[in-house]
Parts: structure tokens; C-alpha cells; sequence
């Protein structure tokens, strides 16, 4: 049962930190061996665990010693003390961890940025949508007469915030209380399409990632490179 349980974890550790070797180092640790036959939970777990291995790993290029390799998976199934202290184990673990996550947000990033990019090439051809140098769309849902803010001025404004596919991250109008904050010190769009503004207004604006969150993103509502869109209405310039 002891076994099994390492069996197990090693399984995990490999899906999460997936691709580790490469398809010919794993061709050279096994050698020529007799097929094994399949019968058991352990022998299928086993199995199942190699042959998972190698497929995540057919294009991997990573740099790992063969013999360092299967002396941790003996000592682990002989419940032997490890050679590496527990935290430098889980050191190492969350390295690989935080790396899989880095690799993961770098792709999700990429794609978000392609799609915001055709996003706006198309919505810029729509009627009233206006486009300014920086590249930020902008369209008047309701014009203002009261006065215009600048980069200096605080504002108090209600807000609405969504990804281009319709999902809704923020909204003062459902917390029915408007925010104020100094007009610098919140993302490039917001700076800028505000001071197109006049008290009483209320815009729509569609804001590359670049005049947003940029690759960082924020919090887990707002991917990296998201392309946003915000309807904003300017209450007060303070």
C-alpha cells in the first residue's frame, strides 16, 4: 500500500512538472527489457505512469542525469530516506511548479494578445467608434456639459468593466457606489480617454492591453494581455 502511495505521488509530481526528459534518454534508461506483464493495480498505475512520462516528454529538452533519475525513484518505492533534504526537495518543486505556471501565463498571454488585436481591427470599423494616436477606441454613449479633467484632477466616476468575450470583472454600478481616484495614477487608458470627457458624459471604451494591465494582467479576473472594455460615466471632476 506504501508503494502504491508513492506510485502516486511521483505520478503527480510528473503531470505537474511535465515535460522532464527527453524521448531518447528514457529509450537509454530502460535498455533492452522483456514486456512486462500488465495485471495488477500497482503494475497498471506503473504503466500507466511510464507511458504518460514519455509522451509529455518526446519534445522535451531538459537536462536531467539518468542515474541521479532512478536512484529517486528506487529510494522513493523502497521507502528510503531521501538524498536531499525535505526543503530543498520542495524548493526544487516549486521552481519547476512556478516555471509550468510562468510558461503557462507567457501562452495564455500571446493568445489573449492576437485576439485583442483582431478584436479591435474589427470594432474600429464600427459606427462612432473613434480611434485616438495611442491606438485607444472610444465611442460617446451620452455627452457631458460640466467641465473637463485633467492628468492632475481627482474624479468620481461609476464604472463597468468586461473582457472582449462578454465577462464581466468589475462593476461600481452593482456595488451602487461610485469610486473617486486621482486621474494619473490608474492605467493609460483610463487616464487618457478620461480627459475626452465632460462632466455628465458616459463613454464606452475599448482599451489595448498595452493602455491596460499589459502582460502582468491583475488579480485573476484580468489575464494577461486582456484587451478591455469599459463604459465609464463622469459624475464629477474634483
Amino acid at each position: 500500500m506504501d508503494k502504491f502511495r508513492n506510485l502516486k505521488f511521483l505520478f503527480v509530481l510528473v503531470l505537474l512538472s511535465s515535460p522532464l526528459l527527453s524521448c531518447e534518454k528514457i529509450k537509454s534508461m530502460m535498455g533492452k527489457q522483456k514486456p512486462a506483464e500488465i495485471q495488477t493495480k500497482e503494475e497498471k498505475l506503473s504503466y500507466l505512469l511510464g507511458y504518460v512520462l514519455t509522451e509529455n516528454t518526446k519534445k522535451s529538452e531538459a537536462h536531467l542525469k539518468n542515474e541521479a533519475f532512478l536512484q529517486g525513484v528506487k529510494d522513493s518505492l523502497k521507502n528510503q530516506k531521501p538524498a536531499l533534504e525535505q526543503e530543498e526537495m520542495e524548493a526544487i518543486h516549486r521552481q519547476i511548479r512556478e516555471k509550468a505556471l510562468s510558461e503557462k501565463r507567457k501562452q495564455m498571454g500571446e493568445k489573449n494578445k492576437m485576439e485583442g488585436q483582431k478584436f479591435l481591427k474589427e470594432n474600429k470599423k464600427k459606427k462612432g467608434v473613434k480611434v485616438t494616436e495611442s491606438g485607444l477606441q472610444y465611442e460617446a454613449l451620452k455627452e457631458g456639459k460640466g467641465k473637463t479633467p485633467t492628468a492632475e484632477n481627482t474624479v468620481e466616476v461609476h464604472y463597468r468593466g468586461t473582457l472582449i468575450n462578454g465577462t464581466e470583472f468589475d462593476s461600481s454600478y452593482k456595488r451602487n457606489t461610485s469610486v473617486s481616484f486621482p486621474l494619473n495614477g490608474v492605467i493609460k487608458g483610463w487616464t487618457e480617454g478620461l480627459q475626452l470627457m465632460k462632466e455628465g458624459a458616459k463613454y464606452k471604451f475599448y482599451i489595448p492591453s498595452e493602455l491596460a494591465y499589459g502582460n502582468r494582467g491583475a488579480g485573476s479576473s484580468i489575464p494577461p494581455h486582456a484587451t478591455l472594455i469599459f463604459e465609464i460615466e463622469l459624475l464629477k471632476v474634483k
